[in-house]
């Protein structure tokens, strides 16, 4: 069995993952990322996991791929990259003293040349409660720190953690996007060895 490959374009997952000390490569799915109607955060969040994983691994046989997606949950309502400054700032006022859920999904996929062989996957949730944020603090944040990229317009592993009263999880890890405890586990039902 070769290397695995995460199917993914995020440098915080790669990041991650290269904790880990596995030899991996990564490719970029191409897959429509919108939710579903009627679909929750977090079955959006192990949906698009699976796809993505899916759809690396049917070209690259015999090769672990991983693949996360991660959603972000207010009251219900998912909450996506922002993509600017202003949609920034309007997700930072929205989640001002509020608990938001952000579910991190995670699938792990191999197919031979006989089809898929195994498969698994899962959703890691991780609680924030957000600290109550005035205009000066959300302009000062966003000012100093690229988040646009990131659910929720924050990065825990920077100066986003400064915006939190309190994070409730069971992986640090899960929240930065890759829940690598889970993947740890997933990864040994496929034999590989984590130094």
């Amino acid at each position: 069995m070769s290397d695995i490959i995460l199917a993914s374009s995020s440098k915080y997952r790669a990041l991650l993952l290269s904790r880990l000390g596995l030899p991996f490569k990564t490719l970029i799915p191409n897959i429509d990322e919108t939710a579903l109607s009627d679909e929750s955060p977090v079955a959006t969040a192990e949906r698009l996991s699976l796809s993505k994983a899916l759809a690396i691994s049917q070209k690259h046989l015999n090769v672990p791929v991983i693949g996360a997606d991660q959603v972000a949950d207010l009251d219900g309502q998912p909450i996506n990259k922002p993509g600017s400054f202003e949609e920034a700032y309007s997700q930072l006022v929205r989640q001002s003293g509020k608990k938001v859920l952000f579910h991190s999904g995670l699938a792990v996929v191999l197919h031979n040349e006989k089809g898929l062989v195994n498969q698994y996957s899962c959703v890691n949730t991780t609680s924030v409660t957000f600290r109550p944020l005035d205009d000066a603090q959300i302009r000062s944040y966003l000012s100093l720190e690229d988040s646009l990229d990131c659910a929720g317009s924050f990065k825990v592993e920077g100066l986003g953690i400064s915006l939190f009263e309190s994070v409730e999880n069971n992986d640090p890890t899960s929240l930065m996007g890759l829940p690598t405890i889970d993947l740890c586990k997933i990864l040994r039902r496929f034999d590989i060895k984590i130094p």
